[in-house]
């Protein structure tokens, strides 16, 4: 009988036994402090999702709006060159034409003098 424990042995078996439960138990409980439930976790994923799915509809406007813009400019510059093309064409034919004018009177009035 003497490869059996004593009672004594048993007890502190028994006890050794029993921190290295509460120690197991003490870990286990300070990792799941650091855990989120299911529910908040879903609630949380849920928000993100919303929120990024809501950036990128602000993003694709913004970048709707930007490509008007410069549609928009691109189309005013159009114009103004279009409008300064114009004008220089104007001034062009009014030189051509007040010259058209002056010329033969100018020519008239040296040829007559002489």
């Amino acid at each position: 009988m003497a490869d059996e424990p004593s009672l004594g042995e048993l007890g502190r078996l028994i006890q050794a036994l029993r921190g290295d439960v509460r120690d197991d138990y003490a870990q286990i409980n300070s990792r799941l402090d650091r855990l989120v439930s299911i529910d908040v976790y879903a609630v949380e994923k849920a928000a993100l999702l919303k929120d990024l799915s809501d950036l990128e509809k602000t993003v694709q406007q913004q970048t709707a709006k930007h490509e008007r813009d410069i549609a928009a400019i691109q189309e005013q510059r159009i114009q103004d060159a279009d409008k300064i093309t114009q004008t220089r064409r104007w001034l062009v034919g009014a030189v051509i034409s007040l010259l058209g004018i002056l010329v033969p009177v100018i020519l008239f009035m040296a040829g007559g003098k002489t």
